[in-house]
């Protein structure tokens, strides 16, 4: 596509959503530009060994048993941050990740490929609290304006109540018993616990045998075989290509590579509406602009092929920057654009903590006396959530034994628990590290031991963000240097959280609770380029015409607590109609 109406930067959450709408509503053409590489597609069979092809237009591109083949199930494979398909750098595996200058105690967890980050996560879809956006002055749209997208986004991703494990059922004891009632709705104004609504597709019927699918299933997982939706195998933070020898759309988790991506190629079969190209391996390096009608004017961008090294410039009526909360600020920053102060500014990134709970095998089965134990490997990895709008939510939590090791007792800022005296009158047994003998005689209750997440309602201050680094730089030029620091507001929000996680343990019958207190997990981040600072109501930059930004970096907050990826790709998709509304 040499000449395209809309150049959008990033393939990932929220970009390939906007380029359909624009395509499908909007009929015009554009193009993605995305940084990393391509899984299950045609034109790159070995994506991370050869440069392979440079645009991809059809949908008959996209191969499912590719993807099969390209996304293992080994942990190492997929989750390493160095050496994983699924980490935040070049194709090229022979080359180091993308650096982020980072100088506290923290981590950075982010995809860097067609469908982002969205490839890393659980597939979590609830949506905001309603009153982050309306009874706040952070956002300047309603709640009512997301509702129509929500529900677009929602069809479109398969978002549905997660079907329940014997972990969830544990989950639910203790929360009934705790007290707190049952929610049934999408537009969570009350405390209480709920299913989670998850964009994954639910386990198919349609058999070999044509039998109901039940515990006692024996046939074969494979699409060919006639089975549809999840296989309940509970490895969607490592890429989760099931059912095995799916097509690429019919994969039961919702990633964007899956949903929004094969619909906005879709649209080159359709002589009706635009069409997208979708070009990964291409890092934008620079937003081209002119001096327009009292303002700067985005005319394009300079993108550098991540092979080959060359560089080259394509022009665009109008600019999409949906690169993530990182980069976005960073690439503006770099093409040095007007900086009123909240450039990169305000990151809001949920202040997480992770309360463990270890059961004992009696205590198990009498809550599921039909399995006994809980396997946290087995079912979606998030089934059912807590909510509590103007603190924050909590997720209950199942993953490998591999994640489940370093997330449970390895990720701290606490101290060695050892070491640590646990706090005097609070609800948990012990918190910090646990290595050695105590880690592998933890780790020997596995199947016994689930970990409640705790997400918390964030808002966005100046001082955390991201800025230049003005001593590193690499071929895109100076790096970005990323800082979150808590407010003591936001550590209160914790600790409330972390309670009513140990009460819901406690209330289960948990013969050991722990919690963690990891340091900041830089993976739900939000705000750096905010509606209401940076942005207009339309989400159009008010100091660069043509500017427009489409991915988590646009919300004004946290949203209350909830997970972002559906009110990003909900946002995404009104954007994309104030774009054709306002410029076609």
């Amino acid at each position: 596509m040499n000449d395209p109406d809309v150049v959008v930067i990033g393939a990932g959450a929220d970009g390939p959503a906007t380029a359909s709408r624009l395509a499908r509503e909007h009929g015009l053409d554009v193009l993605i530009l995305e940084g990393g590489p391509w899984h299950g597609n045609e034109q790159w069979p070995e994506p991370h060994a050869d440069a392979g092809g440079t645009v991809s237009t059809d949908p008959n591109d996209l191969d499912g048993k590719l993807l099969d083949d390209q996304f293992t199930h080994r942990e190492a494979d997929a989750n390493d941050p160095t050496h994983g398909y699924l980490r935040v750098g070049p194709a090229d595996h022979s080359r180091a990740p993308w650096f982020r200058n980072l100088h506290q105690n923290a981590f950075i967890w982010q995809v860097g490929a067609v469908g982002g980050t969205s490839l890393h996560y659980f597939a979590n879809h609830p949506r905001a609290y309603p009153y982050a956006i309306d009874e706040q002055d952070h956002w300047p749209i309603s709640y009512e304006d997301l509702v129509p997208y929500y529900q677009l986004n929602e069809e479109v991703t398969s978002t549905q109540q997660a079907p329940m494990t014997a972990k969830e059922e544990v989950f639910i004891e203790g929360a009934t018993n705790a007290g707190y009632p049952r929610l049934d709705t999408k537009n969570v104004t009350e405390t209480g616990w709920r299913p989670q609504a998850n964009a994954v597709s639910v386990p198919g019927k349609e058999t070999s045998t044509d039998q109901p699918l039940d515990a006692d299933y024996e046939g074969s997982f494979s699409y060919d075989d006639g089975f549809r939706g999840d296989t309940l195998v509970g490895d969607h933070f490592q890429g989760s290509s099931t059912p095995v020898d799916a097509p690429v759309r019919e994969k039961a988790r919702k990633s964007a590579n899956v949903s929004w991506v094969p619909r906005a190629l879709d649209t080159n079969d359709n002589p009706d509406v635009g069409n997208v190209a979708i070009r990964p391996n291409a890092f934008v390096t620079n937003i081209e602009t002119k001096e327009g009608f009292g303002t700067i004017e985005a005319t394009g961008v300079t993108f550098r092929d991540s092979w080959s090294g060359s560089s080259q410039t394509v022009s665009a009526d109008v600019v999409v920057l949906a690169a993530g909360c990182i980069e976005s600020p960073r690439l503006w920053l770099n093409s040095d654009l007007p900086d009123d102060g909240w450039v990169g500014k305000g990151l809001t990134t949920h202040w997480f903590d992770w309360i463990v709970g270890v059961y004992d095998d009696d205590t198990v089965a009498e809550i599921n006396p039909e399995n006994e134990h809980m396997d946290p490997y087995v079912g979606q990895n998030s089934a059912v959530r807590f909510d509590k709008p103007g603190v924050g939510g909590l997720e209950d939590i199942g993953m490998s034994p591999g994640l489940v090791s370093y997330a449970d007792y390895l990720f701290t800022e606490a101290g060695y628990s050892f070491d640590t005296p646990a706090d005097p009158g609070e609800p948990w047994d012990t918190r910090g590290y646990v290595v050695g003998e105590e880690l592998k005689r933890r780790m020997s209750d596995y199947r016994q031991t689930k970990a409640l997440l705790v997400l918390t309602d964030d808002l966005p201050r100046q001082d955390n963000g991201v800025s230049l680094d003005n001593t590193f730089s690499d071929e895109h030029g100076p790096v970005p240097k990323v800082k979150y620091e808590p407010h003591p507001d936001d550590d209160a929000r914790r600790d409330e959280l972390a309670r009513i996680a140990a009460k819901i343990h406690r209330e289960a019958g948990a013969e050991h609770v722990h919690r963690c207190e990891w340091p900041p997990l830089l993976l739900h981040m939000q705000s750096t380029m905010r509606m209401g600072k940076v942005l207009d109501e339309s989400a159009e930059a008010k100091n660069v015409s043509r500017l427009f930004v489409a991915d988590h970096s646009a919300m004004a907050n946290g949203l209350g607590g909830p997970n972002p990826t559906n009110t990003g790709q909900a946002l995404a998709l009104r954007t994309a109609d104030r774009i054709g509304d306002r410029y076609f």
